[in-house]
């Protein structure tokens, strides 16, 4: 398993530094960083700024320079609000995170679940049911629902529902004087939660459907039912554990994805994650921190392949030794 996380870690090296160097390219190619100090139109000015960014240099030495210059932890500052990046990102993160960790946890259990059901019940009343359901999930906005379930569950008046707590809260993550994890904190989630899962669960549950019917026609399942094995402990010790192995595959994309892909959700919930902070910095042309942001979005999905690749020697433990 070392000798896999190490070559795994290798590979990915030339394939951060090609990714973060394309958008690198991308993101000075397409903003200015000296556009604020334009309403002065003082060539001179301009010119000096241009210098000491260093601006003037081929876009291999920019592109040294600036990664070096992350590695030492030297972001620069934002544009837009004056604050070090450094410190910037990681209280963006730090919020995306927690509606990744909560939406993901919610989403595969929920999948797994139905999903398994409905192999087990194959063209069932209940698998209709639920495929149904996912079709309608996978096609659901996710602005739209997120709309429709703040009028629903907290804008609508209180007798609608028969509710004995107040609406539910769709701002931020936290309410004026309160932080920590409490009831206000877990209030506050139920919305963006919902509206990140929704999707997420429609469709992983068919991935986890079709994969669970591949498995339970396999030969090895059909010899252990053969053996005498209980069916419950070859659904769960067999055929859901090697089920899961193209689920894992699918979260771990989705999940990486989801750091720069909260724009929606953290935009119509007020969530100050790193999916508003990139519209934001984009919206007033902010280089400095759409960079950084980049690169570290970049990280992370490598991280979460490495993650599913683990995943894979615990499920499979012949992916350990290959």
């Amino acid at each position: 398993m070392g000798t896999l996380i190490l070559r795994r870690l290798l590979y990915s090296i030339p394939v951060l530094l090609v990714a973060s160097f394309l958008m690198f390219w991308m993101v000075r190619t397409t903003f200015d960083p000296t556009a604020r100090l334009r309403v002065s139109r003082d060539p001179t000015v301009i010119e000096e700024e241009r210098e000491r960014l260093g601006l003037n240099d081929s876009i291999f030495t920019q592109y040294r320079v600036w990664l070096g210059d992350f590695i030492r932890g030297d972001w620069g500052e934002s544009s837009r609000t004056g604050q070090p990046v450094s410190e910037v990102i990681p209280q963006a993160f730090g919020n995306t995170i927690q509606l990744i960790v909560w939406g993901v946890l919610v989403s595969a259990l929920i999948a797994i679940g139905i999903g398994v059901y409905s192999a087990l019940k194959q063209y069932s009343a209940g698998d209709y049911v639920f495929t149904g359901l996912t079709y309608v999930g996978i096609s659901m906005p996710p602005f739209w629902f997120a709309l429709i379930a703040i009028h629903f569950l907290a804008v609508a008046p209180q007798d609608w529902f028969d509710l004995s707590s107040p609406p539910l809260k769709f701002v931020g993550l936290h309410s004026v004087g309160s932080s920590g994890f409490n009831w206000d904190y877990l209030q506050h989630l139920i919305l963006p939660v919902l509206t990140l899962s929704v999707q997420l669960m429609a469709s992983w549950t068919r991935y986890q459907r079709s994969s669970t019917l591949d498995v339970l026609s396999s030969d090895y399942i059909r010899t252990a039912r053969a053996k005498g094995v209980p069916r419950g402990r070859v659904i769960v010790r067999h055929a859901m554990r090697n089920s899961l192995i193209p689920l894992v595959t699918v979260i771990a994309v989705d999940a990486s994805l989801l750091f720069g892909g909260l724009i929606i959700t953290e935009t119509i919930f007020s969530i100050p994650g790193m999916g508003r902070l990139f519209f934001q910095s984009l919206l007033q042309g902010d280089v400095v921190v759409l960079e950084a942001w980049m690169l570290v979005v970049a990280i992370f999905i490598l991280l979460f392949n490495l993650l599913a690749d683990l995943m894979y020697g615990f499920l499979d433990p012949r992916i350990r030794v290959q």
